[in-house]
């Protein structure tokens, strides 16, 4: 194939993927390598960046030049996204000392968010990056004192790439107080708490030219010598390009393991309990939050209780997910009573509580496993409702609201969400996720493209979900028991949280 083409690749929870995009948006090639988290303890969670960020790297570059038939030389940028935050404390040579210890599902650094909090008076939460740094500081002194860099998730894949260490503005938010949003920088004052500045990477912008691929490198995953690459962000940053986030008012709902919301704002502003940053490019601005399950719940509730779907699919049927998506069909609206709470690990916003613990209320004799696959969808539901409204409380509102994840394919959740919420769900014609938006940042980067208002150029709108005004009843009444619920339980989910930890 000829023409110009940039790569994109995206990290992901549980699997990575990566793409390679003409000029005209037009897809030449995909790739996608699954992968494991892995959980040591209960609150933590964990990837090996050697054995899964950068093996799935090779992996994908591999299976896009072989698929595409592009020659290296004709991939004219790179860009990369991943999980966000992830952590990973590297050594003198670039090698990580440590697994990279993840974003809000790993709730390890309570003590640490409480003294941060204490000294600075911001308010965080287990999505919080620097108390996981202060966490390695004072419970692994030997890994800290071998540390000499504090890199992201894309950060650790481009000093892999190009031996350069850059971190975009809109990742190192996550790292405030140390990581200043107002001037773009890292606070000294706060550096004594959480480690040296001279130990962080340096803050740019997203499609800035951070470095081109080393020799070593391109020996290593078959790209060119001297491809540029671009400093890169996090996944749901990326996704929300590759979905057409465009101008204030727009919101991006991001249906993943977890679910993560974008919502472009005119300024920047100061929310409670949600993350509020400087976006991509100079002046746009965001404010964010995201559930701590979603997708993850699902996938709970398959290998638990759906061993039928699962023995079906290995037997040659259909897909494990699309026949429990069946099952909604079989209990109404409301679940008949059943509602869970899906704070299977913790909840970030808008109630930041990593104690917060998961519930399924309402069981009778007379229940089915229909009626619980439900109430697991319904409180993905609830808590994007949550959510919304918390945002709306403090004057962020949302305009259009653009669906995206892996999630959006279970049209079943789409309409559940839509009703609960009370939200039209926008869907994009064309979804491949965070690794297409890498590559359009890739081209703002070398120069093909303007800024992210042009990725209209590849975006087109698909599906738009809109709720049915007759389920309304019932589910304010269940979304009153699910806030209920939490706030009833929310001090019995700590002792049950101390007592799984003896």
């Amino acid at each position: 194939m000829s023409g110009r083409c940039l790569l994109g690749i995206d990290i992901g929870t549980f699997s990575s993927k990566g793409v390679l995009v003409r000029e005209d948006g037009e897809v030449a090639a995909e790739s996608m390598v699954e992968h494991s988290l892995d959980i040591p303890s209960p609150g933590r969670a964990e990837h090996d960046p050697e054995k899964i960020w950068w093996h799935d790297f090779l992996v994908i570059c591999a299976d896009l030049l072989k698929l595409s038939g592009v020659k290296p030389g004709a991939i004219e940028a790179v860009g990369v996204s991943t999980i966000s935050p992830a952590v990973v404390a590297v050594d003198d040579s670039g090698r990580s000392l440590r697994p990279a210890i993840l974003y809000g599902i790993d709730t390890r650094a309570t003590e640490e968010i409480a003294d941060l909090e204490r000294a600075t008076g911001a308010r965080l939460s287990s999505q919080s990056a620097s108390p996981k740094v202060m966490w390695i500081r004072r419970h692994e002194p030997e890994v800290w004192a071998r540390t000499r860099w504090i890199l992201n998730g894309s950060g650790y894949l481009n000093l892999r790439l190009t031996g350069s260490r850059t971190i975009d503005v809109y990742d190192a938010s996550i790292f405030s107080p140390f990581f200043d949003t107002g001037t773009g920088t890292w606070s000294k004052d706060i550096a004594a708490l959480v480690a040296p500045v001279e130990m962080m990477p340096a803050p740019t912008w997203t499609s800035a030219l951070m470095g081109r691929v080393t020799r070593e490198a391109a020996r290593e995953t078959g790209l060119g010598s001297g491809t540029p690459v671009i400093t890169g962000t996090a996944d749901a940053a990326a996704e929300a390009v590759g979905a057409g986030l465009a101008g204030p008012g727009d919101m991006m709902v991001m249906y993943g393991s977890s679910t993560f919301f974008i919502l472009r704002t005119e300024g920047l502003m100061a929310p409670r309990g949600f993350w509020a940053s400087r976006f991509l490019e100079r002046d746009t601005f965001v404010v964010a939050g995201g559930t701590a399950t979603a997708g993850s719940l699902t996938r709970w509730f398959r290998d638990n209780f759906g061993g039928e779907e699962r023995a079906a699919e290995r037997g040659g049927g259909a897909n494990a997910y699309a026949a429990l998506s069946r099952l909604t069909a079989s209990s109404p609206p409301g679940s008949r009573g059943v509602v869970v709470l899906p704070y299977f690990s913790g909840e970030r916003t808008p109630l930041n509580d990593p104690d917060a613990r998961g519930m399924i209320f309402g069981l009778t004799l007379g229940h089915t496993r229909a009626d619980v696959y439900r109430a697991v969808l319904e409180a993905i539901g609830f808590s994007i409702r949550h959510n919304i409204e918390a945002l709306k409380a403090e004057g962020c509102r949302a305009s259009r609201i653009l669906a995206v994840g892996g999630g959006t394919r279970n049209a079943a959740w789409m309409r559940i969400v839509s009703d609960i919420a009370g939200i039209e769900q926008v869907v994009p014609a064309r979804q491949i996720g965070a690794s297409y938006g890498d590559a359009f940042l890739a081209g703002i980067g070398i120069g093909m493209f303007s800024g992210t208002s042009e990725a209209r150029r590849w975006v087109r709108p698909g599906d738009t979900v809109r709720p049915d005004p007759s389920n309304r009843p019932v589910y304010d009444a269940a979304y009153g028991l699910y806030r209920e619920l939490y706030e009833r339980t929310a001090e019995l989910m700590r002792r049950s949280g101390a007592l799984a930890r003896t």
